[in-house]
């Protein structure tokens, strides 16, 4: 049973840096290209970064691209997001997710907000 477990998250204020995490259990991790997802209150949710499964290949969203970079750590499941000089419109729940076998598994979010 695919699980992501996200984390990470908080308030923080604009110009400040967050790390979120996303442990997985339940697939081949290593074999899975991941990504990172958020949804602003009344918008889409849209895709913020990706990464390869092998973490050599890595896309980013024209709004972030520069601020913010994902990673990941096979061994211990775990694909991270490192968010820096943020901004009050990356204001949003953040999700991770994986797509196995045509099906989309996606995290419970976490919550980041940035406000001063």
């Amino acid at each position: 049973q695919v699980h992501l477990v996200e984390s990470g998250g908080g308030l923080v204020q604009p110009g400040g840096s967050l790390r979120l995490s996303c442990a997985a259990s339940g697939f081949a991790f290593s074999t899975s290209d991941m990504s990172w997802y958020r949804q602003a209150p009344g918008k889409e949710r849209e895709m913020v970064a990706s990464i390869s499964n092998t973490g050599h290949t890595t896309n980013y969203a024209d709004s972030v691209k520069g601020r913010f970079g994902i990673s990941r750590d096979n061994p211990k499941n775990t694909v991270y997001l490192q968010m820096n000089t943020l901004k009050a419109e990356d204001t949003a729940v953040y999700y991770c997710r994986t797509l196995r076998a045509g099906n989309n598994y996606w995290g419970q979010g976490t919550q980041v907000t940035v406000s001063s």
